[in-house]
């Protein structure tokens, strides 16, 4: 499978983060307001940024792997 769960929660996450901010812009109704010029812009960017980083992440692998007579 290309993705793990933890992907999938991981840019759940982002997406909730995108819509509250959407959300907050729209709770404001101000285009010059403060959420919308300053706090949203920056929670948006982050949270693209995070689901970026979602999509790209590999969880490391818990196998262990075994030990080769010889080195030991």
């Amino acid at each position: 499978m290309p993705l793990e769960p933890v992907n999938y929660m991981m840019i759940a996450l982002g997406g909730l983060v995108i819509a509250s901010s959407y959300l907050g812009m729209f709770i404001e109704q101000a285009v010059d307001g403060i959420f919308a010029l300053f706090v949203s812009p920056v929670t948006l960017v982050g949270a693209y940024l995070w689901i970026t980083y979602a999509i790209l992440y590999r969880p490391t692998s818990k196998k262990k792997r075994p030990v080769n007579q010889a080195e030991t």
